[in-house]
């Protein structure tokens, strides 16, 4: 699969997201991207984006940290970077030819930039994540971190994660080899994640090399639904299937589902009958958030299903009539709820 287009492409509608959310609710906001070296393509493409905002961000100060694991055969530098020049930094021992040709590239790109956008490049892996942004002061003011660990990974250490829920509100977009969901739902209220793979390869999800987790966290419901939103947008175009993780118990559900523009949803509707049968009943509210974090499908999917379950009397809403929104409480009615996972 070819993750690289992927996360660019994921990454792109992040940010068209994030950025002028964050600008508005405050006056600085940090932008850092934990990367290998060879991501430059999805790091100069990130800063890129960035100018398109040049009007926001008058009176703002947006701070960029690019943590890039220039040689993973030795260590990559003790200290925090320093600027050279246009304010790109780099550490004093980075001197290996793949953070110098980041380095000249980041710098390239950041010479466009407005003003008030400064650029760090920080030697080093994830675990210089905590430093970094302390050193930006960016506690308190949004924060968006991008974690694609160079090798084989599961969950950065809690201290990477605690260091990325400083944010208020902060953001989480992390790529892995399987399920992460356990260490980031330590920090974050909301968590996500889906299992990726290229609809070239078939259904089973274990065609050598082509699938990676992507995993969202976050403590804002708006930004859980953009993600979903951009990941479906992403996927329609390379083209990808998405898997729950864990899978579906329930063996009429597809494992991946293919990315369509107007997935049936059927299998969704069984996993929130289930969810009624678990936890009785729930706002649409709560469960279109179900749908967001424990499936991979977007919120007005669950509404979608849940306009289905009505028409087929699998559920009742209270009240009985007017638009379905978020406070409108939904019921499993009789045996739906154990009959969606026979």
């Amino acid at each position: 699969m070819p993750t690289d287009t992927v996360l660019s492409g994921l990454l792109s509608r992040q940010l068209d997201a994030w950025l002028p959310a964050a600008l508005q609710r405050s006056r600085r906001a940090t932008l850092a991207l934990a990367c290998g070296a060879g991501d430059a393509g999805t790091l100069t493409g990130a800063l890129s984006q960035i100018s398109r905002y040049a009007d926001r961000l008058r009176g703002a100060r947006l701070t960029v940290l690019v943590l890039a694991d220039t040689d993973t055969s030795s260590g990559t530098g003790s200290g925090a970077g320093t600027n050279t020049g246009s304010g790109t930094g780099t550490g004093s021992d980075s001197g290996t030819d793949a953070g110098t040709d980041l380095a000249a590239r980041l710098g390239a790109v950041e010479a466009s930039l407005p003003a008030e956008v400064a650029v760090h490049l920080v030697p080093g892996d994830v675990t210089r994540l905590p430093v970094a942004l302390k050193a930006a002061g960016a506690a308190g003011a949004p924060v968006f971190t991008l974690v694609v660990p160079p090798g084989p990974a599961g969950t950065p250490a809690s201290v990477v994660v605690a260091a990325a829920a400083t944010g208020r509100p902060a953001e989480l977009l992390l790529v892995a080899d399987a399920s992460v969901r356990a260490g980031l739902a330590q920090r974050f209220p909301l968590v996500t994640e889906v299992e990726l793979t290229s609809a070239e390869a078939g259904l089973s999800s274990a065609a050598a090399g082509v699938s990676r987790v992507v995993a969202f966290a976050t403590s804002s419901d708006r930004a859980l639904e953009a993600f979903k939103t951009a990941l479906w947008a992403v996927g329609a175009e390379q083209p990808l299937r998405l898997r729950t993780l864990p899978a579906p118990a329930d063996p009429r559900d597809p494992v991946p589902l293919t990315v369509s523009t107007e997935p049936e949803v059927g299998p969704l509707g069984r996993e929130l009958l289930a969810e009624l049968g678990r936890s009785g009943p729930r706002t649409v509210t709560e469960l279109r958030r179900h749908a967001l974090t424990g499936t991979v499908y977007r919120a007005a999917d669950a509404v979608r299903a849940l306009t289905e379950l009505l028409a087929t009397g699998a559920v009742r809403r209270d009240p009985e009539a007017g638009r379905l929104g978020g406070d409108v409480v939904i019921h499993a009615v009789g045996d739906a709820a154990a009959g969606s996972t026979a």
